[in-house]
């Protein structure tokens, strides 16, 4: 999706990069080729193939911080097709206070498609162990975390870095009519969790943490578990809104409509 994508450019919003799809500049390439495009100055016309050509080598070496820089946050979905298979998705866990009033993260969990790792306070919950274990993914995966994960975290623990595409499900979700919270969507693509934590909520796990404070290692693994949940299915979810979205888009029907027409 990402060659596909001129909204990277300014002064083009989905309007007109729809436009171009209508006159059959699809990607990248044929835009770089067309010599002129009507709308569109020459002057203009060579800045923007400039870029494009600059975008190109960037995506061709996966240089991840460049597009997120580039694109606007609500567009980053674009770039799960090229980055999903180095993603990470996350999710925290308060102790239920806001930042500045006494608020913590108490888990920050992350589950790459593979394996999970909990990063838990007073444990291994560090800037420094959540830096390093970011730096290696190049897209990460929230659910509503860019109004509230990713800002908690950065103003609780000063110094994390964010600097990767931030594809949020709950805000694409609501463009293809995939709405509700995350157990909701979960239980529509028939995603079931462990029994030993299906029905809790955020508030359950802040009383989790709060017995686990007292002692308890059941509400230790309890809590970790439930945020394990939370990420577990993360990265099934994206690909299907990724999916959704890039219909909805209109590039597929673009798409087609050339190869009919025996354009390659």
């Amino acid at each position: 999706m990402i060659r596909h994508t001129f909204s990277l450019l300014n002064g083009i919003g989905e309007k007109l990069e729809r436009n171009l799809w209508e006159r059959g500049i699809l990607t990248w390439d044929d835009f770089i080729k067309t010599p002129e495009i009507e709308g569109i100055s020459p002057e203009r016309k060579s800045a923007y193939d400039g870029l494009l050509t600059h975008a190109s080598i960037e995506l061709g070496v996966g240089n991840a911080e460049y597009f997120a820089r580039m694109l606007k946050r609500s567009e980053h979905w674009r770039l799960f097709g090229v980055f999903g298979s180095e993603a990470i998705g996350m999710d925290i866990e308060t102790n239920g206070l806001v930042p500045g009033a006494g608020g913590y993260a108490t888990v920050v969990g992350l589950h790459n498609g593979r394996e999970s790792r909990c990063f838990v306070r007073g444990d291994n919950l560090t800037v420094e162990d959540l830096n390093r274990e970011l730096a290696g993914y190049k897209c990460l995966i929230t659910f509503y975390g860019a109004a509230f994960d990713v800002p908690f975290l950065l103003r609780t623990m000063p110094g994390v870095k964010f600097n990767i595409p931030h594809f949020d499900l709950c805000f694409a979700g609501r463009r293809v009519q995939m709405e509700g919270g995350l157990k909701k969507i979960e239980a529509q693509l028939g995603i079931t969790r462990h029994e030993s934590v299906q029905g809790m909520n955020g508030y359950d796990a802040v009383k989790l943490w709060e017995q686990a404070r007292r002692g308890s290692t059941e509400a230790m693994d309890r809590l970790l578990t439930y945020n394990m949940e939370d990420t577990r299915h993360l990265l099934t979810i994206a690909s299907v809104i990724y999916d959704k979205m890039r219909l909805l888009s209109g590039i597929e029907e673009y798409a087609r409509g050339r190869l009919t027409c025996g354009f390659a």
